[in-house]
């Protein structure tokens, strides 16, 4: 699965994998509880192959945030916790992204990525989005 199946839904918590297409919207899995929600087309959606974050000469794409924390960790839970305060979340963010826009990236962002990190790596979907995503290009 690429990240291109996973997305994020406004006013939803967590990260949902994309399960199929209805009339109306699409089915989606949660990746935490695996509860399915049918979301209307209307409804925010976000999918992570089309976020990326700011830095200082250019967007980088949350696939290859994700792969820096990934490397940074070893392949485990972010030694930061996503509930941290804002310099904690800072300092760990200049260790993975050292040009990261300090004024467009706010510590809401950084622990919604830690927390989506966190989440992918526990259901197990991580590893495989991201060999996904070098595979695609």
């Amino acid at each position: 699965m690429a990240f291109e199946k996973i997305i994020a839904i406004g006013g939803k918590p967590g990260l949902y994998e994309l399960i199929a297409q209805t009339k109306g919207g699409f089915v989606g899995q949660s990746l935490k509880d695996k509860k399915r929600l049918t979301v209307s087309i209307r409804s925010k959606v976000s999918v992570l192959s089309e976020i990326a974050i700011y830095a200082l000469d250019r967007e980088v794409p949350l696939s290859e945030v994700f792969e820096a924390i990934y490397k940074k960790e070893a392949g485990a839970q972010t030694s930061v916790s996503p509930k941290a305060d804002k310099l904690a979340l800072e300092e760990y963010f200049f260790e993975i992204l050292p040009n990261y826009d300090e004024d467009r990236v706010y510590a809401s962002d950084m622990k919604k990525i830690l927390s989506w990190y966190n989440l992918l790596l526990k259901s197990e979907k991580l590893k495989e989005a991201l060999e996904a995503d070098k595979t695609k290009d």
